[in-house]
């Protein structure tokens, strides 16, 4: 059940399930409540705590530079060339499903994904 995060323990309750539903299938009701977890999660954070994080296209960018990659390589964990362009210069917000495949993949922070993202 999905409630509000009112405290530290609602909120490290709330992260706990958001760990166990990144392995949600897209389209799915369990899909559903992580997007819906993510905004509450972020909501509480924006609030209570002060990260000094980087927003989510600086640590995509980042990583890309560490790694080598260009933005056709993200295409396979972001989508199609025009997907992948607009996340890049901000037109685009970032999906569950697009922090979920960056997270694995590129293994950025959730908290540098979350950070000023809003799930689509």
């Amino acid at each position: 059940m999905i409630k509000p995060i009112r405290n530290e323990t609602d909120y490290e309750a709330a992260l706990k399930r958001v760990d166990e539903l990144m392995n949600a299938a897209p389209n799915t009701p369990e899909m559903d409540e992580l997007e819906v977890l993510v905004t509450l999660v972020q909501s509480y954070e924006d609030k209570h705590y002060f990260l000094d994080a980087p927003d989510p296209i600086s640590a995509i960018k980042f990583r890309m530079e560490q790694e080598g990659l260009q933005q056709k390589d993200l295409i396979s964990i972001i989508g199609d060339k025009a997907v992948v362009s607009k996340v890049l210069s901000g037109q685009r917000k970032l999906t569950a499903q697009m922090i979920k495949n960056l997270h694995e993949q590129l293994n950025i922070p959730f908290e540098s994904l979350f950070s000023k993202a809003v799930c689509a």
